[in-house]
């Protein structure tokens, strides 16, 4: 498969496809590829398990909220609510410290039904959201994420009330610790790639072109006889499987999965963690995630070093995704595409470098 520049002019896509796939890869995703699989060999514990490792579980939960905004033109509040029932159906199928209500069922079961049970679930929120526009998606999904939340929190039977479940770790598959710092970072590193190159394949098969004629204009769409709903509800079930084994990641980093794992505050960050990065490429909830992770990690340690509050690292979290927001909508991505437009703008015509 072809991994191309989204910021390539055309005159660069009309060389590129003279050339193997192999040269058509920019040096810039060889560079980025290396430094990622040496990563281990420069960073600490502390940086690949918990910086790296929460960036790409966070990054690959926010993944399937891009792919349904950017290429489907739907906003759902309910992808860490997805997550969080993964997490809790791995903790409930298999191994977990509440044997009461775990069934120990080995990985290789406990796995494929907790991801086949969170695609089930984000496909009926999406069958019930797709039915609205704008507004009214937001709110329904955020209703699901506060029903979910609520519901998890108080049921003691099934979901282990406010408590949740502790010991949720994962398997020993080939004799490798996968919770270790090194085994962990691989292990996340490789579902985040993979969704990644997934989600960039899909948008350019047909799949994923008739998703983004249904977002500019659906009634053309159903007009030239595809069914609007169906691609709707389908795109929130790949965004569901994404979601999913992010839950699941995400549990066995931790060791155990609560409510507040999927609170509604969860829910709004993985939003915020989308529209920071940018919502018009793969690649951006990445971005967004890895700025979430530093912030979160190291806010509150600044601002005890500025003689504030570290209660209040929140505000500069929000503060961040202000400004950026505020000078590009497009987050990152638009932020650094407005560079490139300024690099290439002759100084004299304030014109773009092409044409005339």
């Amino acid at each position: 498969m072809a991994v191309v520049d989204p910021f390539e002019t055309r005159a660069d896509a009309a060389a590129r496809e003279d050339r193997s796939w192999l040269e058509r890869i920019p040096a810039a995703y060889w560079v980025v590829g290396l430094v990622l699989l040496i990563m281990p060999a420069i960073a600490g514990d502390f940086v690949l398990f918990q910086i790296f490792g929460w960036t790409f579980i966070l990054g690959l939960i926010a993944l399937g909220l891009m792919f349904l905004g950017g290429y489907g033109g739907m906003v759902s509040l309910a992808q860490m609510s997805i997550a969080g029932m993964g997490g809790y159906m791995v903790a409930i199928f298999g191994v977990s410290a509440i044997d009461t209500i775990s069934l120990g069922w080995p990985w290789y079961i406990a796995v494929p039904i907790s991801l086949i049970i969170a695609m089930i679930f984000g496909t009926l929120t999406g069958w019930l959201a797709v039915r609205t526009e704008g507004i009214y998606t937001i709110m329904i999904t955020l209703a699901i994420a506060a029903a979910f939340f609520y519901f998890t929190r108080q049921n003691y039977v099934i979901f282990n009330g406010f408590s949740g479940f502790n010991g949720v770790l994962p398997p020993m598959l080939f004799g490798v610790d996968w919770r270790g710092p090194a085994a962990f970072y691989y292990l996340t590193l490789f579902w985040a790639a993979l969704g990644y190159f997934v989600v960039l394949y899909i948008s350019r098969a047909p799949f994923g072109l008739a998703l983004q004629g249904v977002r500019d204009n659906p009634r053309r769409m159903s007009a030239l006889g595809f069914n609007v709903t169906a691609h709707r509800v389908a795109a929130y079930t790949f965004a569901s499987l994404l979601a999913a084994i992010g839950g699941i990641l995400l549990t066995w980093q931790s060791a155990q999965i609560s409510p507040g794992t999927a609170a509604i505050g969860a829910a709004i960050d993985i939003l915020v963690i989308a529209v920071i990065g940018g919502l018009r490429h793969p690649v951006g909830p990445f971005i967004g995630a890895l700025i979430y992770v530093i912030l979160k990690t190291y806010a509150i340690d600044a601002l005890v070093a500025m003689g504030l509050s570290g209660e209040r690292f929140q505000l500069l979290v929000g503060v961040t995704f202000l400004i950026i927001v505020f000078w590009s909508p497009d987050g990152i991505l638009g932020l650094w595409d407005k560079f490139r437009e300024s690099r290439n703008r002759d100084p004299l015509t304030g014109r773009g470098g092409e044409g005339p």
